[in-house]
């Protein structure tokens, strides 16, 4: 499997910017965010990102934020790479350190980031993310800690409405410290909403030590699948007049289902390489993916056993169309294709 090499269809996902496409779900969330951040101007006034280009080397997007070496999310198995310092954005963090050597000290930045991933409703290897970052001058954590919690807690009460039960979750994140999930009450439910904390002095990097601050990071899609009630995340890339009349720009409407097609399951059995490293499932639910595109609605591992020192994996693949029926012969087609794709680019022995 050649680490360095992006599917054509993540590729083809990049121009397309769904926060910026008006009356879209997620381009309506981002712009309510967007004007409660406007509206709070102290100490500085707000400044918006969101055509910042996806491409970034491994220094912005994990050595100037101190991500260890040996962390997950380096990974060949979660990151698209380029090249083996150039990648996809993993994160929209990634751009913090430089916005902020060029002397921003309360900005959003937001735009598609990439991760490979489990194939399911809520995993997308394409997804939208808002980073708030804003500096002090002089004022301590306490202070600062304050103000974090107010603001975001403003925030959820524009995005949800009034009266929410809202808890902080302590947690760890590699840019903050101390850090918190924020989570609110929602249809009976405890539900994490972003993540946030005080700025480590290591993600400041050149700026002057009298500046302190907090910053938060929020998935856009997490939260518009709550918002905008919808139940399946490949939704957000439906080009289907059936799903994109429902919305209009700036308005949070709850999305009517127009259909629910047949699933068609499809299993598959096969030896992992000898070399066990070299595999991981996410690179099989990525060639799933790249092969069945958005027909692709689950993969789910249904069975491991081990015998004479080689591991078998089975998967089960549902197969379903959001806006059509599929034929058994066209989900055969794909399924064939899957087969021999496994076997070609990911080195295992079909059973």
């Amino acid at each position: 499997h050649n680490p360095y090499t992006v599917p054509a269809s993540i590729l083809s996902k990049l121009p397309a910017k769904l926060h910026l496409q008006p009356a879209h779900p997620l381009h309506t969330l981002k712009t309510l965010i967007h004007s409660f951040f406007l509206s709070t101007s102290s100490p500085t006034p707000f400044r918006t990102f969101d055509t910042i280009p996806p491409t970034v080397t491994t220094t912005e997007c994990f050595d100037d934020l101190a991500v260890p070496k040996d962390h997950i999310s380096r990974s060949p198995s979660d990151t698209y790479y380029i090249s083996p310092d150039t990648l996809l954005r993993t994160h929209m963090t990634a751009h913090t350190p430089r916005l902020l050597r060029e002397g921003h000290h309360a900005f959003l930045a937001c735009g598609d980031v990439y991760r490979r991933d489990t194939v399911d409703r809520t995993h997308y290897p394409v997804f939208h993310q808002m980073d708030g970052v804003r500096l002090f001058e002089g004022a301590g954590e306490e202070e600062i800690v304050e103000d974090l919690k107010e603001v975001l807690g403003g925030l959820v009460v524009k995005v949800f409405g009034e009266g929410l039960q809202i808890r902080w979750v302590d947690t760890t994140f590699p840019f903050t410290e101390p850090s918190f999930e924020m989570e609110i009450m929602y249809n009976g439910e405890w539900l994490e909403v972003l993540g946030c904390g005080k700025l480590k002095q290591h993600v400041l990097g050149g700026i002057p030590e009298k500046y302190q601050g907090w910053a938060f990071g929020i998935g856009l899609e997490r939260l518009a699948m709550v918002l905008f009630d919808i139940k399946d995340i490949r939704q957000f890339w439906s080009k289907d007049p059936r799903f994109l009349s429902q919305f209009k720009e700036g308005e949070v409407t709850k999305f009517k289902p127009y259909s629910k097609f047949p699933p068609c399951f499809k299993d598959i059995s096969f030896w992992l390489p000898e070399d066990a490293g070299a595999y991981h499932s996410h690179y099989f639910h990525d060639l799933v993916r790249s092969i069945a595109g958005d027909f692709a609605e689950n993969v789910e591992l249904t069975d491991s056993f081990s015998k004479n020192a080689r591991t078998s994996h089975c998967y089960r693949i549902t197969y379903r169309s959001m806006e059509r029926s599929v034929t058994n012969e066209e989900v055969d087609e794909i399924q064939e294709e899957v087969r021999k794709g496994a076997a070609d680019t990911l080195n295992v022995e079909l059973r």
